[in-house]
């Protein structure tokens, strides 16, 4: 199996659960991987043969930055069923950072895999 990654896209949300968190957008970090089979982008060279990571990143910028969650847990299911269902990926794992949301840690979030690893 390969993997096409994201490392550290930070997207602007409402995200929160306490009143001050309704009303500021606050900065949220994605860390991806996708299962993806790169051998025919390998031989053709072209970007229709692969996972296309700018588009995917595009995708989750415009959904998250739309997004109004109360829990980062429902804000990272939300990102991995749009993954697992718009971009033909069997497997993706996820962690979704919040930055500063308890004091004295630098950041805090969940870490969620879904769908099937393909044997590579």
């Amino acid at each position: 199996m390969d993997i096409v990654f994201i490392s550290d896209l930070r997207i602007e949300t409402i995200i929160g659960i306490y009143g001050w968190e309704r009303k500021v957008k606050q900065t949220v970090s994605l860390d991806l991987e996708m299962a993806a089979d790169i051998r025919k982008a390998a031989a053709t060279d072209s970007i229709e043969d692969t996972l296309n990571y700018k588009a995917v990143a595009k995708r989750l910028i415009a959904f998250v930055g739309e997004s109004e969650f109360q829990l980062v847990e429902t804000l990272a299911e939300r990102i991995t069923e749009i993954i697992l269902g718009e971009f033909n990926v069997s497997w993706v794992r996820l962690k979704l950072h919040k930055p500063g949301a308890v004091r004295g840690s630098r950041d805090v979030g969940v870490m969620i895999e879904r769908g099937t690893r393909e044997p590579g």
